[in-house]
């Protein structure tokens, strides 16, 4: 599993790691069933606190990408296409919100952002 962490980023870290794997999994670069490195390991490789990526794996757990069964791993979920087509819905979300609040910030009215939209749209 290939993740690269920014450590002077804003970002959390925990964050930076989660959003990687999640990624990974909803492109199919981990499949279902696949073993992810133990938090001590991943820890290690990462040059990070074991708690950061025991934060990290819980998160993901709680958001149904992973399982971990106790004194085996962490371990890939069986893929729930909803639920990757939900995370998706939100990743679009969040960017056209940045979207917004980059031109209102340079003075566009919400008309001339909607009307921006639809010529983007329509391309």
């Amino acid at each position: 599993m290939n993740l690269i962490v920014n450590h002077s980023s804003m970002w959390p870290i925990y964050d930076q790691i989660a959003d990687q794997v999640k990624d990974q999994i909803m492109h199919g670069k981990l499949a279902a069933g696949e073993a992810l490195p133990s938090v001590r390991t991943l820890a290690k490789e990462l040059k990070v606190s074991a708690l950061t990526v025991k934060k990290a794996y819980d998160t993901l757990e709680a958001e149904g990408f992973i399982h971990t069964v106790h004194g085996k791993g962490s371990f890939v979920a069986f893929a729930d296409q909803s639920l990757m087509l939900e995370e998706k819905k939100k990743e679009v979300e969040a960017d056209l919100e940045m979207a917004i609040r980059k031109g209102r910030s340079c003075g566009m009215s919400d008309e001339e952002i909607a009307q921006l939209f639809q010529i983007v749209l329509e391309d």
